[in-house]
């Protein structure tokens, strides 16, 4: 990891990148739940505003990936993005009711959502022929997440919902702080008008994906927006729910350091396959057991396999299929079918499934039934299309 760092000055701000903007994931995903019932809304409300929180991924990231592509600036649309998502986080504070709580967030998670994309593609730019190597940056996300969702329940415990408020603004300010190093992108504007693009084709294999993609995530919904909500409705406190929270994150980052091997070993096909397996087991264990801390535990670790191995290979998907020319299409459209679309559709069907907190239960069995469709529709895509370049990989 440290050669990777001094190989390019880059990679160390893009990490901080990552560490500030799955901060903000952690620290808000999982108590928003928490702050909007003390808000005073029913589960119904929360699904809707939750699904927004991931909705604006649908649109936000594809109209941003047109701009990327076509002038090539896509350090200056993250500096754009980060600045104006913190001073849109700034309208958060006012307790203005269901609507506006809905219009804040669509304002400032529009341009928030919109960053991640272009993070991706500037990483892997920048890591170059060691793309396999992402995993070592990346989990520089999941050590933010774990630090903030322990931090922020432990403060939510003792002060209450609205410190979620607070540990939001400085983790915006702290993303921004981080992309104003980014070198500018300037480069790829010129190469652009010399080179003539190819248009992109949606073959079999990314159609089969992109729905993989988006059924992946509509099981990994509910984990978002009602995890924390169901414990607490077991009898855990909020700062063991964080702890439980960033167990996942802490086993996501031992399976970012294993990806480079496996991805010698095994095509991309059967660790996505394997992987959607294995995040059917771990919803099926909350579901059922959520009073054994022992299970829910081993429902955590399984995290590594529902977002760790299973993004990296998707993110090795894209890079091989998209092509470079289209490098933030691909990215974009991968967020928005999953974490955007995936998500929302995810959180908006919980919400009615929990209904008055009796369906509970049921929320996560609807996550293992999706997990195991789009198991089913990675069967279908073709080998080829999911072999990794030999040569990109080697060390």
């Amino acid at each position: 990891m440290s050669s990777l760092f001094s190989a390019g000055g880059p990679l160390r701000w893009l990490s901080g990148c990552y560490f500030f903007y799955f901060a903000i994931l952690g620290a808000l995903i999982p108590y928003l739940g928490l702050f909007f019932e003390h808000r005073g809304f029913d589960a119904a409300e929360i699904g809707f505003l939750m699904a927004i929180f991931m909705g604006t991924r649908i649109i936000a990231p594809n109209l941003w990936a047109m701009v990327a592509d076509r002038n090539g600036l896509r350090a200056e649309l993250v500096k754009i993005g980060s600045f104006t998502a913190a001073a849109g986080y700034l309208s958060f504070f006012y307790d203005g009711g269901f609507w506006y709580l809905a219009a804040s967030l669509t304002f400032y998670t529009f341009f928030w959502n919109a960053i991640l994309a272009q993070v991706e593609v500037l990483t892997l730019d920048t890591l170059g022929r060691n793309a396999h190597r992402y995993g070592s940056v990346r989990s520089f996300g999941s050590v933010g997440y774990i630090i903030w969702v322990v931090i922020t329940g432990w403060l939510v415990n003792q002060w209450g919902a609205e410190m979620v408020l607070w540990v939001g603004l400085a983790l915006f300010v702290g993303l921004f702080v981080c992309s104003l190093p980014l070198p500018s992108s300037r480069q790829a504007r010129t190469e652009h008008h010399t080179v003539s693009k190819p248009p992109l084709v949606f073959n079999r294999a990314i159609v089969l994906f992109l729905l993989s993609a988006l059924l992946l995530q509509a099981s990994v919904g509910p984990f978002y927006g009602f995890f924390v909500l169901y414990l607490k409705k077991v009898g855990y406190s909020e700062t063991l729910s964080g702890i439980f929270v960033a167990m996942g994150a802490l086993s996501e980052i031992f399976m970012f350091m294993l990806v480079p091997r496996l991805l010698k070993r095994f095509n991309l096909k059967t660790l996505m396959m394997f992987s959607m397996a294995m995040t059917a087991i771990r919803w099926c264990l909350v579901a059922t057991m959520p009073e054994h801390i022992v299970a829910l535990i081993a429902s955590q670790i399984l995290h590594a396999f529902t977002f760790g191995l299973v993004h990296a290979a998707s993110i090795q998907f894209v890079h091989r299929n998209f092509g470079k020319e289209h490098a933030s299409k691909g990215q974009a459209l991968y967020a928005s079918m999953s974490f955007g679309l995936g998500g929302a559709i995810g959180n908006w069907i919980s919400g009615h499934i929990w209904g008055d907190g009796s369906g509970a239960a049921y929320v996560w069995l609807f996550s293992a039934a999706c997990a195991v469709a789009a198991m089913l529709t990675v069967y279908f895509i073709p080998t080829p299309a999911c072999r990794v370049d030999l040569e990109a990989t080697a060390d």
